[in-house]
């Protein structure tokens, strides 16, 4: 004859409910084991009484004593059935109730941590998602990748990788197929004098400056950036506990001369530019500031952390040669494929001397441990087979006329009431609006559907002009005249 055990669980077991029967049912004894409603040595229902009880399939239950006795919660006691394991301690406190409680056990979502949490910052990096045009920063069209050109790729890439037996743990620093692929295109498109031995792969170029930054900055060292620039680049200086000075910047790009100031007040120990591009107003920096760069950098010993973001696209003259192909000891080169391929992809990459590689290694490992090899294997294949290529001459010239496009359609818009240079290279524009209060203009342009980065947000300082930056690569004609309308409505209401 079965002990006729009466033991109830604190939590409703239903079927509505999307954790499966048998998971509830495990849940809700180690709950109640917690909350000690069920005492160490306890004696439990068999597994035919419980399911009886639950209104649940026997198996279920049999499943989950098997899986609760596994992991140590509950021990079989033979034929005399199965019991709370005795290894738990007494419980302490107020007697717990054996009366049913039937609730619900609160999802991960709905409860409040017991352990703190540092803050994020106020506004958010990244822009949410939500209804409306995304008015990016500068992305490409994904559309305009084939589809089916990516899936030969990678289809290419897990059959030889599995072939090969390389779907394993990996170099840190990177597929070497990808190393040497990205090394050639640098030589003969950049004029950098490399091997594939001073490339590292990262998870984009955001990775790349933060594992950049990892292996450069301690704690309350200083790193000095343009007056306007890349948040994310900022965030990631702080979070090393980096001292982030803000240098003014002109039409020419940085001021060199308040680089040297700073560097007479502070120890500095890197420098971030944007100098082919600048971010986020596309200047270009001049010839001469980037040699004078190169002698500070010499004179002050610190490292130029160069961000080629989109290097590929510029469309009024060749694109200037990276820094670090003519001073390769002072500069650390940052590059990515998001631009040219897709931001999904998440391929980037470091460029610096062949001595800094084990420091970034070592950095990967504690951090990521490795990258995607099929994806950078992938991209490896349509660099090496001209796949990249094609398509960047294909795209080049349909961001050309977007760009030319968009120009025509702000003039249209706004007559002589925005400012704006149309860009040598990048895909965004820089708007400045002299006597609108961008504040308000932001907050009615998000209330009118428009999702773009705030104009605070390139600011590295107080005084920092002010302005938005609108990408135009990634909107069609259509898209284009929305954005461009919308923006005019959110800004002179």
């Amino acid at each position: 004859m079965l002990r006729p055990l009466h033991v109830t669980l604190g939590e409703r077991i239903s079927s509505e409910k999307d954790v499966p029967l048998y998971g509830q049912v495990i849940r809700a004894i180690i709950r109640d084991i917690r909350s000690g409603r069920l005492a160490a040595g306890k004696y439990l229902p068999s597994s035919r009484q419980l399911a009886a009880q639950l209104g649940v399939n026997r198996k279920t239950v049999v499943i989950a004593y098997e899986e609760l006795i596994a992991q140590g919660w509950l021990r079989s006691a033979g034929t005399r059935g199965t019991i709370v394991s005795p290894a738990f301690p007494a419980h302490t406190g107020k007697p717990p109730s054996a009366e049913p409680i039937h609730t619900d056990m609160p999802s991960i979502g709905e409860v409040a941590p017991y352990y703190r949490v540092l803050p994020p910052p106020e506004r958010p990096i990244a822009l949410p998602g939500g209804q409306g045009l995304k008015l990016d920063e500068g992305a490409p069209d994904g559309r305009l990748f084939p589809a089916e050109t990516l899936a030969r790729a990678y289809r290419k890439a897990i059959v030889g990788a599995a072939a090969e037996n390389r779907l394993q743990y990996r170099d840190p620093l990177g597929s070497m197929r990808l190393r040497c692929a990205i090394a050639e295109m640098l030589r003969n498109q950049r004029a950098l004098s490399i091997t594939p031995e001073e490339v590292c792969i990262t998870r984009g170029s955001q990775n790349a400056l933060f594992l950049a930054t990892q292996i450069l900055l301690k704690p309350g060292e200083t790193v000095l950036v343009e007056a306007l620039t890349h948040e994310p680049a900022m965030a990631a200086f702080r979070s090393a506990g980096a001292h982030v000075v803000a240098v003014p910047l002109d039409g020419s790009g940085i001021d060199v001369e308040g680089v040297e100031a700073a560097c007479r007040r502070h120890r500095v120990r890197a420098v971030f530019l944007t100098p082919h591009h600048q971010f986020p107003t596309t200047v270009a920096l001049r010839p001469e500031r980037r040699l004078r760069m190169l002698d500070l950098a010499r004179q002050f010993g610190f490292a130029v952390l160069e961000d080629d973001y989109d290097h590929e696209f510029h469309f009024a003259s060749q694109p200037l040669l990276p820094m670090a192909a003519y001073s390769p000891e002072h500069v650390i080169y940052l590059g990515s494929l998001s631009k040219l391929l897709l931001p999904t992809l998440r391929i980037g990459y470091i460029v610096g001397p062949r001595a800094i590689m084990p420091a970034l290694a070592h950095a990967i490992s504690v951090t990521d441990g490795m990258g995607n090899r099929l994806t950078e294997d992938a991209a490896a294949d349509l660099i090496v087979s001209g796949e990249l290529q094609r398509h960047a001459y294909k795209v080049r010239k349909i961001y050309a006329e977007r760009r030319r496009q968009f120009a025509d359609k702000l003039r249209a818009r706004f007559s002589d009431t925005v400012a704006f240079d149309p860009p040598d290279g990048g895909l965004a524009f820089w708007l400045r609006f002299p006597g609108i209060d961008l504040d308000a203009a932001e907050a009615r342009a998000w209330a009118a559907g428009l999702r773009l980065a705030s104009s605070r947000s390139f600011m590295a300082s107080e005084d920092a002009p002010r302005g938005l930056r609108v990408g135009f690569a990634s909107l069609n004609a259509t898209e284009a005249q929305y954005a461009v309308d919308a923006l005019h409505r959110a800004t002179y209401v």
